[in-house]
């Protein structure tokens, strides 16, 4: 039979400060009766099998996972979101999955949350339900500043704006994309800086403009770059420091929209790896230059700007 469990609950888009907060209090919970800290997610997002429309993601299902054992989690059950799954009645999810499956002797849920078909199970009624299985039902204390509560939305209301710093100080980390080098037109090497062009990103994009990002690759660009660092809190590679353009580069084609990092002291062959871009600071908004030679000019003083951002 699986070991007993105090089990967390929740989506954890992002594993910001305010989930932070949960999986702290679910940990000490844990240690306190020599229990295993279980998170429970649910993957696809339930909002877009109920055809309410997905918000845009934070996080790929691996970073989550990953974030979410650093921040306490001694293992993370994902469960498939079907419309089964929402159709099941809350006893149902409490006695086949809470108990049975995860063994749970207490549950920490949101304060709002909701469960079971057409969300008519709440707190009262998991309380309730927790009784007649042997767990407790336990309701996460709320994290967050002068500003509100640390949400996923406050995150996502951050980046639109293109406030990369206020979404860093809600998650607790810079907010990071994630995609592969692709060939672009190389335009950017007959200006000078060269960049990597990132496709197939998952996670949510800033406003356009220019940012400060720090970039972090496979082991080729660790290798090549020996000696310029590490970052360990979601992978162990080389973190290089650049200047992000995102939108649609109105001074060139002003159509298709490009998300292209050039590396600083860096030239080597990135193409079909993976490139994860955290953002560290905005520079400007996107704009048009009325020729190349201004455009040139404009991307020097955003360099700089971004080298000074990184210090």
């Amino acid at each position: 039979m699986t070991e007993p469990s105090v089990v967390v609950i929740g989506n954890f888009d992002g594993v910001h400060r305010g989930h932070q907060a949960v999986l702290a209090q679910a940990r000490a919970l844990a240690d306190a009766q020599r229990l295993r800290c279980v998170v429970l997610t649910f993957d696809p997002h339930p909002s877009s099998v109920l055809g309410r429309g997905t918000p845009p993601q934070l996080t790929t299902l691996p970073t989550r996972l990953e974030l979410l054992r650093s921040h306490g989690a001694t293992a993370v059950t994902v469960e498939p979101f079907t419309m089964e799954l929402a159709a099941a009645s809350p006893s149902w999810f409490a006695e086949e999955i809470l108990t049975a499956q995860l063994n749970a002797r207490a549950v920490v849920v949101g304060q709002n949350f909701r469960f079971g078909h057409k969300r008519a199970g709440d707190f009262d009624a998991l309380r309730t339900l927790g009784a007649a299985h042997g767990f407790e039902a336990v309701a996460a204390d709320v994290a967050g500043d002068e500003q509100g509560p640390f949400s996923s939305t406050r995150v996502r209301e951050a980046l639109a704006m293109g406030t990369v710093e206020g979404a860093a100080r809600v998650l607790g980390r810079c907010h990071a994309l994630s995609g592969t080098v692709e060939s672009g037109d190389r335009r950017g090497r007959t200006l000078g800086f060269p960049t990597a062009n990132l496709g197939g990103v998952f996670e949510m994009l800033p406003a356009y403009g220019v940012y400060a990002v720090r970039a972090c690759v496979t082991s080729t660009l660790a290798a090549q770059n020996e000696g310029l660092g590490h970052v360990g809190h979601v992978r162990d590679v080389a973190s290089v420091g650049g200047v992000m353009n995102l939108g649609v580069r109105p001074t060139v084609d002003g159509f298709a929209q490009r998300l292209e990092v050039h590396l600083f002291d860096f030239d080597g062959d990135l193409y079909g790896q993976t490139m994860r871009v955290e953002l560290v600071a905005r520079i400007r908004e996107e704009r048009k230059f009325a020729s190349l030679d201004l455009l040139r000019a404009q991307i020097e003083m955003d360099a700089q700007a971004a080298r000074d951002k990184l210090r």
